[in-house]
């Protein structure tokens, strides 16, 4: 729930940024979004009232190795790394109990060996 959260704030503090961007996180996180979805007036508060951005944050589902396709891989992953270092700014350097939740995060610890000290240090990419 925490990190569902987290992600609304990002969308909604950072609209220039990151919206209409593809960011990969986990099934859970979008189940959780879902919910809220279904809870339409509390949803719309939260959104427009009690985020930062004060717009409602529209949910689109896709799967990342379609979204893939679409633009190229190339800006794929440049959006999925565009994020990182706002959250780092806002919510601190991830954790462990974050880790399973973005798919990007847990691939650059994982499977490149990046400390999440590492993570929290990236810069941010300008838009392609």
């Amino acid at each position: 729930v925490t990190e569902c959260l987290r992600y609304l704030y990002l969308v909604s503090r950072h609209r220039d940024q990151l919206s209409g961007l593809f960011l990969p996180v986990e099934q859970d996180i979008d189940e959780i979004w879902h919910y809220l979805i279904l809870q339409t007036r509390e949803y719309r508060t939260l959104c427009e009232e009690r985020l930062p951005g004060r717009f409602f944050i529209e949910h689109r589902s896709i799967a990342y190795e379609s979204y893939q396709q679409a633009p190229g891989r190339e800006q794929a992953m440049e959006e999925a790394l565009r994020w990182i270092p706002l959250y780092c700014r806002e919510f601190g350097p991830f954790d462990e109990g974050a880790l399973p939740h973005w798919t990007i995060v847990r691939f650059l610890h994982q499977r490149m060996g990046m400390s999440l000290a590492d993570i929290a240090a990236l810069e941010p990419l300008a838009p392609a």
